[in-house]
């Protein structure tokens, strides 16, 4: 689990100044992995009370341009952020309930960057989403 001197050192790494609001939205993606912005701001406010829907939006803009997030926006969903970066993994969504959770690639470790035909593109990236209930939801169905 990162530390503050450890999202520290990576804002310092990506260039940029070490703020309490980087900080603060820093902690909160990691410790709520695939949020939206609505529960990250939530959190943020409970860390340094009043802070502004704008000044949260602008951090997470930041953060994600210098790849310390990435987000992801499922096909019907807000748009949602996390701290895993640097790798290709992929995410597995509940038609239901809209649960999200990483899923690694099932061959090597980014086979999915390897396109039949690139026309041209240097690829960096693929964006491979499972859908399905979990199990809750599955549950849920069944019974």
């Amino acid at each position: 689990m990162p530390t503050t001197s450890d999202f520290e050192r990576m804002l310092r790494g990506a260039a940029l100044r070490v703020t309490r609001p980087r900080l603060a939205v820093l902690s909160a993606v990691h410790d709520h992995p695939h949020a939206d912005t609505d529960s990250i701001i939530g959190v943020v406010r409970e860390d340094l009370g009043d802070v502004s829907h704008q000044a949260v939006y602008d951090v997470l803009r930041a953060l994600t341009l210098a790849g310390l997030l990435r987000r992801i926006q499922p096909l019907g969903s807000v748009a949602r952020y996390e701290s895993r970066v640097g790798d290709n993994h992929h995410h597995v969504v509940c038609r239901s309930c809209g649960a999200i959770a990483d899923v690694d690639c099932a061959v090597g470790t980014t086979p999915c960057l390897t396109a039949s035909d690139d026309h041209g593109f240097r690829i960096d990236e693929a964006e491979v989403i499972y859908w399905g209930l979990c199990p809750g939801c599955s549950t849920a169905t069944s019974s």
